[in-house]
């Protein structure tokens, strides 16, 4: 019985020379870089800044910088692996109509919502487009090459173009980063994996929304049931083994 039967991954349907063995827990994923694309959820100053959306609902974001300095390290070793990087950047219309109103759940779970509810000085500044607190974070503005996604819930594959961007190329692995681990990184996950991706997390480039335990429980929930869970070092050096991407 070969590897290919033996670890998880699919059966490659062109030669796979760049083919590598990712660690990962609860145990290693083989990932060809030519079929795999690394996505970043929702690294926006709502979510990674002082003073972002995430700040003012008083959800604690000191682990956030070092999620930042975490997916920048991977995306650099993922371009270099010629492997796509794609931004997920969650908000809606200035007005609000893609929230949903009142006649959405989202209307009364987003905290974004809420708190512009409870705080009227706040409304039509938080997740709005083309506000400061929609835009992507300074260190991770995307590079030539990159794609943007824009998303109006919390999973980026609900009502966007993400699945058909990633079938075009051939992908059927998933490298998730990003924030907040157990909203938007895992809701994507989940649809990915029901969707027949390979989806894997990287947990020191991302950061959770809420205490802690947050951060574990969405960890566990991820390599017992949707995927799996690896680190920023690991995807480094396991891509930094492919044949370059313009071999």
């Amino acid at each position: 019985m070969s590897d290919a039967n033996l670890i998880p991954g699919h059966a490659p349907a062109r030669p796979t020379r760049g083919a590598v063995m990712l660690p990962a827990r609860p145990e290693p994923l083989r990932l060809d870089p030519s079929e795999t694309a690394m996505i970043v959820v929702d690294m926006q100053n709502a979510y990674a800044s002082p003073g972002g959306y995430l700040d003012l609902a008083g959800f604690p974001i000191d682990g956030a910088a070092a999620a930042i300095e975490g997916v920048a390290v991977a995306a650099e070793a993922a371009r270099a692996a010629g492997i796509p990087v794609i931004f997920f950047q969650n908000g809606w219309d200035p007005e609000y109509h893609e929230a949903g109103g009142p006649g959405s759940p989202n209307w009364y779970k987003s905290n974004a919502l809420k708190t512009m509810r409870a705080r009227p000085e706040l409304q039509g500044k938080l997740l709005s487009k083309g506000g400061w607190d929609y835009a992507l974070v300074d260190r991770l503005k995307p590079q030539p090459g990159d794609l943007v996604v824009p998303k109006t819930r919390y999973s980026g594959f609900f009502n966007t173009n993400i699945d058909s961007l990633l079938r075009a190329r051939g992908i059927r692995n998933i490298v998730f980063t990003g924030i907040a681990t157990n909203v938007c990184v895992e809701s994507s996950l989940r649809d990915a994996f029901h969707l027949e991706y390979f989806g894997v997390v990287l947990s020191d480039a991302t950061h959770q929304a809420g205490p802690d335990f947050a951060q574990k429980a969405a960890l566990y929930n991820i390599e017992t049931f949707f995927g799996w869970v690896s680190t920023v070092a690991d995807f480094c050096g396991a891509v930094g083994q492919a044949a370059p991407a313009n071999d």
